[in-house]
C-alpha cells in the first residue's frame, strides 16, 4: 500500500509542478499554441477548469492555480499522514 501512497504522491508533485510551470509561462509572450504550453494545458486543465467555475473571478487574475496548489499540497499531506 505504500508503494501506491508514493506513486500517487509523485504524480501529485509532477502536477503541482506543471500548474507552477503553467502560471509562470503565462507571464510570458509565448506562443499559447506551442508543444509545450498545450502539453502543460493538458495535464493541468482537468484540475483548474472545475475550480474555475467554483472560485469567483477576481477581475485579470486567475487565482485557481494557487487554490488547486494548496488543495494538492493538502492531499499530499494527508497520504504522508495516513500511510
Amino acid at each position: 500500500m505504500s508503494q501506491l501512497i508514493s506513486i500517487v504522491q509523485l504524480l501529485i508533485q509532477i502536477l503541482i509542478f506543471a500548474i507552477f510551470a503553467r502560471s509562470i509561462l503565462t507571464w510570458f509572450p509565448i506562443d499559447k499554441n506551442g508543444p509545450i504550453f498545450q502539453a502543460l494545458n493538458a495535464i493541468t486543465e482537468p484540475v483548474l477548469d472545475p475550480l474555475r467555475r467554483v472560485i469567483p473571478s477576481m477581475g485579470a487574475v486567475d487565482i485557481s492555480p494557487m487554490v488547486a496548489i494548496l488543495l494538492l499540497v493538502f492531499i499530499q499531506t494527508a497520504l504522508s499522514r495516513g500511510g
